[in-house]
């Protein structure tokens, strides 16, 4: 004896069957719910995707460039110097800036020089393009407490960075920037 249960299932026998529309349709819903979830899995946990606002990264970043965050990265190892990283600096705001100072390490700036425990560190990536020197919030020295680094945008005259934020959490870290991938005509990577 056959019952309809519904539109497209047949009891035949004590077992149900789905019709062949049905399960066609299945088929093509389920490799769609599989990419929603692993599209938010790396989402949350592995990349993120962010616009840099502003001119404090100049001349490595500009507004309105498009980067990939690698949130993985620091779960493996611990910020090196010279990564530009984005942290959570108030409640609303994430920021990007370049790690300087390491846990434990001294950091002084003097007449536009960066000094690490004493040494002298090249910057390469630091805009050079205007002169520094005679700001009070430029010149200063201090030490990295542990738990924290210190951060720098590249563009030093525009960067609110650790010289007002203080020493950053690495908690508050949520990743490396790794990559520029839009503009097109921008592309690049910064590891």
């Amino acid at each position: 004896m056959d019952d309809k249960l519904g539109k497209g299932l047949v009891v035949k026998g004590g077992t149900i069957k789905m019709s062949q529309k049905k399960r066609k349709s299945w088929g093509m819903i389920t490799p769609l719910i599989l990419a929603i979830i692993l599209a938010f899995v790396i989402r949350i946990f592995v990349f993120e995707q962010i616009m840099v606002e502003g001119a404090s990264m100049q001349p490595t970043l500009h507004s309105h460039e498009y980067a990939l965050v690698n949130k993985l990265i620091y779960r493996i190892k611990k910020p090196q110097r010279f990564d530009v990283v984005v942290f959570h600096a108030e409640a609303n705001a994430n920021y990007i800036k370049r790690v300087i100072g390491l846990p434990g390490e001294t950091i002084e700036y003097k007449q536009d020089v960066l000094y690490v425990n004493g040494k002298k560190v090249d910057e390469p990536f630091s805009n050079k393009d205007v002169t520094l020197t005679g700001l009070s919030t430029y010149n200063f020295k201090t030490k990295v407490p542990k738990g924290t680094v210190f951060v720098l945008g590249d563009n030093r005259r525009e960067s609110h960075d650790s010289r007002n934020l203080g020493p950053i959490p690495i908690a508050q870290i949520v990743g490396r920037t790794d990559f520029v991938f839009w503009p097109l005509k921008d592309i690049k990577s910064l590891i």
